[in-house]
């Protein structure tokens, strides 16, 4: 099935970085699902410079089918940023993210699909289970997404990640959002539309190794969702320093009455110390928010390009919707 301009059917976009090991089964696996779906079919690959042979095994993939295409970056801006180029230079009617692990099984592409062709824009697949990753990590995945949804101006589903299948209106329009930090979780929940839940269980990596801390995982990734989502940790250092200062008033009364009425106090360094150490640390941390607030702006300030493309294997271009 072919869209009304001859393009492509479906896109999947593979942000990848020093993926030597996993490549083969992963180009095997998806090129034999995708043929299920549709013979009309792109595989993008956008990678960050890698010390492997991963460029080299996509291009020589390439080689023996045109329909396997590659964006090199020139320098290495990191996942997010990979696939948001991705994204830009697909031309699928229907788009899929996903990594090339194989924790994200390629086998529920069909299923996704056949939920886009029941009027779904966006489908999610959604973690039941997280096989071989460390109990710790999936503590903090559960708190970070429990958090970011108690404060984030958009619901953002837990237990999922960038894997994703996305129709062409909604990647036309992620790809006109201008914010330099591409948390496409926060994204996709930005530009709404209708939203289908997927389950599934998720294996352990199939091969090499996953290039986030594999007991804190992407924490960077997750700050960033929570600060560009919300300005709840402004009002936060507000509500704190408020509570501060009425516990202060407090005790300055406290201390007056107990002087008026006879009692003795004997000083001390400790409880000095104490309290500067209290609010010295208080005072960091709410620099720090508003560092990472102010960090934002600059960033966005700036204009810079969310990606640069070195060389590009089988594209050409971005696309271009309008045309």
């Amino acid at each position: 099935m072919e869209n009304r301009e001859g393009l492509p059917f479906i896109s999947v976009v593979v942000p990848v970085y020093n993926e030597e090991q996993v490549l083969p089964k992963f180009l095997t696996t998806m090129t034999g699902v995708l043929k299920q779906v549709s013979e009309d079919f792109e595989i993008i690959f956008a990678a960050d410079p890698c010390a492997d042979r991963t460029f080299e095994i996509i291009r020589e993939a390439n080689a023996k089918d045109p329909r396997i295409k590659m964006l090199a970056l020139s320098r290495r801006f990191g996942q997010p940023a990979a696939t948001m180029a991705g994204l830009a230079y697909s031309r699928g009617q229907v788009v899929v993210v996903i990594d090339c692990d194989m924790q994200d099984p390629p086998q529920l592409i069909p299923e996704m699909v056949k939920c886009w062709r029941d009027g779904f824009k966006v489908v999610i697949p959604q973690r039941r289970s997280r096989t071989g990753e460390h109990p710790f990590k999936k503590l903090i995945a559960y708190s970070g997404y429990w958090f970011i949804n108690k404060i984030a101006n958009v619901k953002i589903p837990r237990n999922t990640g960038d894997f994703r299948l996305l129709d062409r209106r909604v990647v036309n329009e992620l790809v006109k959002l201008n914010e330099s930090h591409g948390f496409l979780r926060g994204l996709v929940a930005v530009v709404g539309f209708k939203t289908h839940l997927l389950p599934f269980d998720r294996e352990a990596r199939d091969a090499g190794e996953g290039k986030y801390n594999r007991i804190t995982g992407s924490l960077r990734i997750g700050f960033n969702g929570i600060v560009a989502f919300s300005d709840y940790l402004l009002s936060l250092m507000v509500m704190v320093g408020f509570c501060i200062s009425a516990f202060a008033v407090v005790c300055i009364v406290i201390i007056v009455v107990m002087k008026l009425t006879g009692w003795q106090f004997q000083s001390g360094i400790p409880s000095i110390m104490i309290l500067i150490l209290m609010m010295g640390g208080l005072q960091m941390m709410s620099m720090g928010v508003l560092g990472a607030y102010i960090g934002r702006i600059y960033d966005e300030a700036k204009r810079r390009p969310k990606f640069i493309v070195e060389e590009a294997v089988g594209l050409t271009a971005p696309f271009d919707a309008g045309n």
